[in-house]
C-alpha cells in the first residue's frame, strides 16, 4: 500500500521526487531500486485518473531521511529502462514554486547538455529544488530551453551573476530570471495588444473568402481573407482576416467574438503565431497537471494484493471507516481484476489513519 507523501515545510526530508520515467516504470521496479539504500515506507508512480498511464513520475517515501539524502546523492540520473531518472525533494509548500523565488531560465543551450550537465553546472551557487531540460517529441531531443529553481533567491541572483554569457559547450547562453506568461505579457505591453490580424473559427460550411470578407469588412479595410480549407478543397470551419489598421482588427474581436451567425457562436480573437499558440497550451497543460498533483497529493492510497472477490464496492465498504472517500476503484483488465486499486479520502488525515490501520491487514484471505 503507498501513500504520496506529506510532511511539514516545504518538503517533507523522507520524500523523493522521481521524474523522467519510462511509462512501463512500476512500483515494484522502484522499490527494488530505492530499497538498496534503505527501508522505503512507501511509492507511488502517478498515472492519469481515467487511464491509469504512467505520468512518467513517482514518490518516493523513505522511514529516514538520512537514506532520501543519500538516494538522491548517489542515485540522481541513473538509468532505468535506458531512461535517466530525475530525483529531487518531493515539495509540499506550493506558494514556494507560485511565486517564483529562485526560479531561472537558460537558452541558447547545446543539444547534448542533459538534466544531469544542467544540474552539475547550476548545483555549485546553491541547493536545487528542480531542474529540468525542455524537450521536443515526448522527451526526445533537447530544445535548447532549460529552468532550474533554487531554495534562495540569492543561489538565482550568483547563477545568473556568474553563467549568463557564458560558453557552454561552444555556445554562449542566456541565463535570466524565469518571467510566466503574465509577466511576459506585461513586458511586451501595447505590442501584444496591437494586432492587425483576425483568427476566426467556427464558420458554417456555406462561408467561403468572400463571404468571410463580407462578414468583417464593415469594421474597416481588409487586406485579405481566407477560409481555410483541406487539399481537397473542404472547408475547414476556420479562416483569418487581415486588415490594415489595428483599431480596425480591435473592433472586429470585441463586437464578433461571441456573435450568433447562421445557428453557431462565432470566436474571433487575435491570431497568434504557432509557436505562441504553443506556449500558451503547454501553459494550460502544466498547470492542469500541476492542479491534478495538488488534488490528490496525500489523499490517494495505492493498495494491493486484493484478492480476486474485491470490487469496487467492497474496496470502498472495507476503507469507508476511515473517513470520507471520494472514490474507490479496482483496476482490472479485460473484466478481470489485477490484484489493485485506489482509494481516494477527503482529506491527507484520513488517508494517513487509514494506511496506518490497514497495511498488512487481512481482508478475505490477502495482506494488504
Amino acid at each position: 500500500m503507498s501513500m504520496n507523501p506529506a510532511g511539514p515545510g516545504s518538503y517533507s526530508m523522507a520524500s523523493l521526487y522521481v521524474g523522467d520515467l519510462d511509462p512501463e516504470i512500476t512500483e515494484a521496479m522502484l522499490f527494488e531500486k530505492f530499497s538498496t539504500v534503505g527501508p522505503v515506507l512507501s511509492i507511488r508512480v502517478c498515472r492519469d485518473m481515467i487511464t491509469r498511464r504512467s505520468l512518467g513520475y513517482a514518490y518516493v517515501n523513505f522511514q529516514h531521511p538520512a537514506d532520501a539524502e543519500r538516494a538522491l546523492d548517489t542515485m540522481n540520473f541513473d538509468t532505468i529502462n535506458g531512461r535517466p531518472i530525475l530525483i529531487m525533494w518531493s515539495h509540499h509548500d506550493t506558494s514556494l514554486c507560485k511565486s517564483g523565488v529562485g526560479n531561472i531560465f537558460i537558452k541558447n543551450l547545446d543539444k547534448s547538455i542533459d538534466n544531469k550537465a544542467l544540474y552539475d553546472t547550476f548545483s555549485t551557487f546553491g541547493n536545487i529544488l528542480f531542474c529540468k531540460i525542455e524537450t521536443v517529441c515526448d522527451e526526445h531531443g533537447s530544445r535548447g530551453k532549460g529552468f532550474v529553481h533554487f531554495e534562495t533567491e540569492e543561489a538565482a541572483r550568483n547563477a545568473i551573476e556568474k553563467v549568463n554569457g557564458m560558453f557552454l559547450k561552444g555556445r554562449k547562453v542566456f541565463v535570466g530570471r524565469f518571467k510566466n506568461r503574465r509577466e511576459r505579457l506585461e513586458m511586451m505591453g501595447d505590442k501584444v495588444k496591437k494586432f492587425n490580424n483576425v483568427y476566426v473559427r467556427n464558420l458554417s460550411e456555406d462561408v467561403d473568402d468572400d463571404g468571410l470578407r463580407e462578414m468583417f469588412e464593415s469594421y474597416g479595410k481588409i487586406i485579405s481573407a481566407k477560409v481555410m480549407t483541406t487539399v481537397d478543397g473542404k472547408k475547414r470551419g476556420f479562416g483569418f482576416v487581415s486588415f490594415e489598421e489595428t483599431e480596425s482588427a480591435e473592433r472586429a474581436v470585441e463586437e464578433m467574438n461571441g456573435k450568433e451567425l447562421r445557428g453557431k457562436l462565432l470566436f474571433a480573437g487575435r491570431a497568434q503565431k504557432k509557436a505562441e499558440r504553443q506556449a500558451e497550451l503547454k501553459e494550460k497543460f502544466e498547470r492542469i497537471k500541476m492542479e491534478r498533483i495538488n488534488r490528490y497529493q496525500g489523499v490517494n492510497l495505492y493498495v494491493k494484493n486484493l484478492d480476486d472477490v474485491i470490487d469496487d464496492e467492497r474496496l470502498r465498504k472495507e476503507f469507508s471507516q476511515f473517513g470520507t472517500i471520494t472514490s474507490a476503484r479496482v483496476m482490472t483488465e479485460n473484466g478481470r481484476t489485477k490484484g489493485c486499486g485506489f482509494v481516494c479520502f477527503s482529506s491527507p488525515e484520513e488517508a494517513t489513519k487509514a494506511m496506518t490501520e490497514m497495511n498488512g491487514r487481512i481482508v478475505v484471505a490477502k495482506p494488504l
